[in-house]
């Protein structure tokens, strides 16, 4: 270190404490950087080409690049590449006053940090010098390695890639006079289903334009060059036009290039300095364009092109991610951070702007920081049936409740994969009516609708989760055998909401039409391995599968669902009639408790059958008739909230944002499944049936779906997994003899 950086380290800021190399003041420092370019009491920078403006912006890149390096080579893991060689464009963005930016690139995560260390959002947490930054990334309880809306300031998660724009457009909808860039990589581009999501968007609501995807165009991947990386800039920006967007904006880094740098994708920091600033320039201009398009009703995309790991520790795939002996003490990481190094003074600019942008550090302006004022729901239309009365839908049931929660909340956004009539719940679009932007009353279509119904259900679990993740009401329908594919964007999501700083409405699905009624279709359409998934969720603590058997139990449980907040709450019911076994009283108690016994008979032994389902009832009743007949006693409990027959040592609840840590006693669970035999019944995965058998002692077996079959009965394809009265009083004479 030169006696001159040694003299500027002394009169640093005490938020450098831990930068590892100061640099040089630049010559230019004295003309542009005498004041932030972002003045007191502004919120934006106010010309994109002033050279100040111009300046400062470039200093803001450099500082990102130097701070996502130095954190992630502090631990020798993490992702600079990705990042790096967009850097530009968010910290234009930034100047430009735009807070609410999103990713799809979970490795960008230490790029987002460094930003909302410099604005100061970390400060939420304690982070409030770059060695605390250093010491706290990818700690527990620090800045994990994906990014997590635990962290102050950040919008939304991200980790699995094409998820991001989903959290863009849920943000657009409910913000309509705020800009929410996505940034997306070329890498990532063709991930399941990034344009088709966006395409089905912009057709159901054409005037909100105001989310403006950012394409990281950087030729390459994780470890080898992108897909996308052969295409000429022509072939892109016709790619970006016809699906949809009408205004594509490009920057190539290649233009500005003045040292000969082979290849398509160029590293701009090579650049002369006056080619630097230049290309800085034009992505300041090439944003506020954008920005300006998108928030004026214009579909736009804006584009950089630069090669991946531009001004950090490696080039291209190779940027990606650092390895084991990528220490501060490298040679490669060494000579990227002193080549990015600033002096204390550019640090304090570059902090100043980053603060003032947007009105203040993201943790208090982005609108995920605040909780969405939602209206109350009034008067749910509940209708009790009789018990022994004529059979009823329980879809139908949960249907007319949903039509009234969309007529008290405008915001609330039903999706469905084109199936919402096919899954007996027709009453929803007759209520709230599929957006469309044909008007056809013979489909209940029509602009403004408030049922989203893109055949893509990535898309539907994609907008209904991330609008629940932004605050608003939602509900995702979906056939049970067709829900696994948008399962992951639901998963990220409540595991967000579990570590979520504020609370949010819960994420709620309905899944109809299972196995048993699809037995025409085959194993295609009989997939109940989902609920296997959902299983294992429950021990995330925020996740309750609910099984009503009934038309009763089912309003009553979606009754409760509307009260929750940063839950995943799956419903899971039938589309054909069946009898009606619970009181609303009933129901609610079994919310509560987890089950309720449905009959019970006595005898000189117990058998208790823990039944998952409604359909698969039938047999089990038919069971517990024929074993009456032998005396022996029968207790039949209708299993509906699972989660909360596990012992509170099996589920990470205490560990949620907002904890919930009912759970059955021991006295309760007894009076419930005790008896001299148990055994469990799903028409699903038997991994629902976990939390009884892990506390029963009885002698116990369980019966579960298998595998699919085209069959012309539910009774016919139940045979088939053994799933018949016969087997179960075969098994419980066999268990209690």
């Amino acid at each position: 270190m030169t006696a001159s950086t040694q003299a500027a380290k002394l009169a640093t800021p005490d938020f450098c404490e831990g930068i590892q190399y100061f640099g040089e003041m630049l010559p230019e420092f004295e003309t542009y950087g005498r004041e932030a370019a972002i003045a007191s009491g502004n919120t934006s920078i106010s010309d994109p080409e002033d050279p100040a403006v111009v300046f400062q912006t470039l200093l803001a890149a450099d500082a990102l690049r130097y701070l996502t390096l130095q954190i992630t080579a502090s631990k020798a893991s993490g992702h600079p590449g990705g990042f790096a060689s967009q850097v530009e464009a968010f910290a234009a963005l930034v100047m430009l006053g735009h807070k609410n930016i999103v990713t799809e690139v979970g490795h960008h995560a230490p790029g987002f940090y460094s930003a909302m260390f410099l604005d100061r959002s970390l400060e939420d947490m304690g982070i409030e010098t770059v060695q605390q930054l250093r010491d706290r990334f990818r700690e527990h309880h620090g800045l994990l390695g994906h990014l997590s809306g635990y962290i102050p300031g950040i919008l939304s998660p991200a980790g699995p890639l094409g998820q991001g724009q989903h959290f863009a457009m849920a943000a657009a909808r409910l913000h309509p006079d705020k800009l929410f860039p996505v940034t997306i990589g070329d890498g990532g581009l063709g991930e399941p289903y990034i344009m088709s999501s966006m395409a089905h968007f912009h057709t159901a609501y054409p005037g909100m334009t105001n989310f403006l995807p950012v394409l990281v165009w950087n030729g390459f991947s994780q470890e080898h060059h992108s897909m996308v990386s052969t295409q000429s800039n022509e072939q892109m920006m016709t790619y970006w036009h016809g699906n949809g967007f009408e205004e594509v904006v490009l920057v190539d880094a290649k233009d500005f290039d003045d040292q000969d740098q082979p290849g398509n994708y160029v590293d701009s920091t090579a650049f002369s300095f006056k080619q630097r600033l230049a290309f800085t320039k034009a992505v300041l201009i090439a944003a506020d364009e954008a920005a300006k398009s998108a928030l004026s009703g214009t579909r736009t995309v804006l584009i950089i092109k630069q090669l991946k790991g531009a001004g950090v520790h490696a080039r291209g795939a190779k940027s990606h991610n650092l390895y084991a002996m990528h220490t501060l003490d490298n040679p490669d990481i060494v000579k990227a951070l002193q080549a990015r190094a600033l002096a204390p003074e550019a640090w304090q600019l570059v902090r100043t702007n980053f603060e003032r942008a947007g009105g203040g550090p993201a943790s208090r302006v982005v609108v995920t920081e605040s909780v969405l004022e939602l209206p109350e729901i009034k008067d749910l239309p509940l209708e009790e049936y009789p018990i022994g009365g004529d059979p009823k839908v329980a879809t139908t049931a949960m249907g007319r409740l949903v039509g009234k929660v969309g007529e008290c909340d405008r915001n609330f956004l039903v999706t469905n994969a084109d199936g919402n009539e096919a899954s007996g719940i027709a009453n929803i679009n007759q209520a709230l009516k599929i957006i469309h932007p044909t008007e056809d009353p013979l489909y209940n279509q029509k602009p403004g609708g408030q049922v989203y119904e893109p055949l893509s259900e990535d898309a539907c679990a994609g907008l209904a989760a991330g609008s629940a993740l932004m605050g608003s009401r939602t509900l995702w329908c979906s056939y049970e055998s067709f829900a696994i594919n948008g399962l992951p964007i639901w998963q990220t999501v409540t595991q967000a909401m579990a570590e979520l700083r504020r609370p949010t409405p819960s994420t709620v699905t309905l899944f109809t039409a299972g196995a048993l009624e699809q037995g025409r279709n085959g194993w295609t359409h009989q997939r109940p391995e989902v609920e296997a998934y959902f299983a294992a969720m429950m021990r995330n603590g925020n996740v309750f599968p609910i099984f009503p058997p009934d038309a009763n139990s089912i309003q009553v449980a979606y009754e409760w669902a509307l009260t929750t907040k940063n839950k995943g709450i799956v419903i899971t019911a039938s589309k054909s009639p069946l009898p009606i076994r619970t009181t609303f009283a009933q129901g609610r108690k079994a919310i509560e408790d987890g089950a309720i016994a449905l009959q019970e008979a006595s005898g000189s032994k117990t058998v208790v059958f823990a039944v998952v389902g409604d359909m698969v009832l039938l047999p089990v009743l038919e069971a517990a008739s024929a074993l009456a007949v032998q005396e022996v006693g029968v207790r039949v409990v209708s299993v509906v909230n699972p989660r909360r027959l596990y012992r509170p040592s099996d589920v990470a609840w205490d560990s949620c944002a907002e904890p919930d840590g009912d759970f059955l006693d021991d006295a309760e669970f007894e009076k419930l499944f005790g008896g001299d035999a148990l055994i469990g019944v799903t028409a699903g995965a038997s991994g629902m049936l976990e939390p009884i058998m892990l506390r029963s002692t009885a002698k116990r077996d369980t019966f579960a779906w298998k595998r699919g079959e085209t069959t012309a009965s539910p009774a016919e394809l139940m045979a088939l997994n053994g799933l018949t009265a016969e087997n179960f009083v075969k098994r419980a004479m066999e268990l209690v003899s």
